[in-house]
């Protein structure tokens, strides 16, 4: 038992290790994010119900088809099903239906509503891949946000290392007699500086981490690692491929929003058709089969002597009595179910016409209702196309204002790291304070967390401007 406890325990420790060493590029985050994000599946639920609705709508065509089955007792005074008089009998009955029924002619109203039904569905399938396009972007948009962390984790590790070389060389100075001890104490308070500044960045890594693992749908303690690729060589569309116009004639084509919004109108309009057709007269055909039995019993009857009835009747002249017959009751019988059933055996077809007429306008509103719905979604689509045009030419300003102050701020690194060079020359030959240096390195320091910024604000923004144009996301 104890044997089999440590090999389960190793197995799933090692389990964890190599989930550990698996790290995830983007491509795989996202196609574990489009089967297990929640948005996605409630997206997927919704498709699937009108997919339902749709093919219900479809059926509604065929003729129906319902069998029905009775069967009761009656006791007490009620009527002998077999003479029609009211008397004191208990009996048995049952009796069964097969009704079907099939519409013939509605105006189109069936058709259009099929068609309706079957637009929406496309659009509720178009606003899945919609949901997994906003979901990818979502993963992206993490994805460099941890990217971004961890480069300035290593930032931080690097001002760490310069910090701890310096306050070396600064107690060896102290100890010589070289400096006083207020420069080593300065640099002392740098590195505490500069250690709680590694604790901000690497708990907001670690906090990206979490919220990539939220929109993935995963549990926050399951193993989990991305790969880092540099970004430097992240690619890059030039922005002469990316020029608003074109990028948004692209978009207005193969963006799912886009085709939702059509498909939405189009089923809106073939619902106002479906709705007037409901107004006019509707032709349809029925037909129906039928049969019961009576568990009662039924006298039989044998002839019996002929009475006279006290008429008579001249024939030739001469005067004739007039005589019937009487019935003795011999016994009772009870008629089988099969013969009941053939007997009692019904049929009826038929063709049935409704005309609307009084209904307290519940056609008409609908149809008006159907109207406004129309344009709505008219308005909804215009909308959107404006809303799409605003952020395509948005993020295409972005992207160039963030290009350029990238370019900027990597300027500002290459001045500030010669100033910090020049400084540190001056320290080693004691021509300079440590606070000043303090300062210079700080400097240093915000302008290469600036740039870095700068440029992976620079890469969502083109990459954005590529999701609009269609050409999915890379990193």
């Amino acid at each position: 038992m104890i044997k089999r406890f440590i090999l389960l325990s190793f197995t799933f420790f090692f389990s964890i290790l190599i989930a550990a060493q698996d790290k995830w590029d983007l491509r795989k985050c996202v196609e574990y994010a489009l089967v297990n994000n929640i948005s996605v599946k409630q997206a997927d639920v919704q498709a699937r119900f009108s997919e339902l609705t749709y093919k219900q709508n479809k059926a509604a065509r065929l003729p129906s088809l319902n069998f029905g089955g009775s069967i009761g007792y009656r006791f007490g005074r009620s009527e002998n099903p077999t003479t029609g008089v009211l008397e004191d009998n208990n009996f048995l009955s049952t009796g069964m239906q097969l009704q079907s029924q099939v519409s013939l002619f509605n105006w189109f109203s069936q058709k259009n509503t099929i068609e309706a039904s079957r637009l929406q569905n496309e659009a509720d399938k178009e606003q899945v891949k919609k949901t997994q396009n906003d979901v990818a972007l979502n993963i992206a948009v993490a994805y460099l946000q941890i990217l971004l962390a961890r480069e300035q984790v290593n930032l931080a590790n690097v001002k760490i290392q310069q910090t701890k070389t310096q306050l070396e060389v600064a107690r060896k100075k102290v100890a010589a007699g070289i400096l006083p001890e207020i420069e080593s104490a300065n640099l002392e308070a740098q590195l505490a500086v500069d250690s709680s500044s590694l604790v901000a960045v690497q708990t907001s890594a670690d906090q990206s981490v979490l919220l990539l693992k939220a929109l993935l749908n995963m549990d926050a303690a399951f193993p989990f690692d991305i790969e880092t690729p540099s970004v430097d060589l992240i690619p890059l569309l030039p922005l002469a491929d990316l020029q608003p116009e074109l990028v948004y004639a692209l978009a207005t084509a193969n963006l799912p929003q886009q085709k939702v919004n059509d498909l939405l109108l189009l089923s809106a309009q073939k619902n106002v058709a479906a709705s007037r057709g409901a107004m006019y007269p509707s032709v349809s055909a029925f037909g129906g089969l039928s049969t019961n039995y009576v568990d009662i019993k039924v006298p039989e009857y044998q002839v019996g002597p002929k009475t006279a009835t006290g008429a008579t009747v001249n024939v030739g002249g001469t005067d004739y009595d007039v005589v019937a017959p009487s019935f003795i009751q011999v016994g009772e019988r009870i008629i089988p179910l099969g013969r009941q059933f053939r007997n009692n055996f019904g049929q009826n077809v038929g063709i049935g016409l409704n005309i609307p007429i009084l209904n307290g306008k519940l056609a008409r509103t609908n149809w008006e209702r159907s109207k406004l719905n129309v344009r709505v979604y008219e308005l909804q689509k215009e909308q959107a196309q404006q809303q799409l045009k605003q952020d395509i030419y948005t993020a295409y300003t972005n992207a160039v204002a963030a290009m350029q102050k990238f370019n900027a701020d990597k300027k500002t690194v290459e001045t500030s790291a010669k100033v910090y060079e020049f400084a540190l020359k001056r320290y080693d030959v004691n021509l300079l304070s440590t606070y000043d240096l303090i300062i210079s390195q700080n400097n240093l320091q915000s302008a290469r967390f600036q740039a870095l910024y700068s440029q992976y604000d620079y890469v969502f923004k083109m990459k954005l401007l590529e999701f609009y144009r269609g050409q999915g996301l890379k990193l």
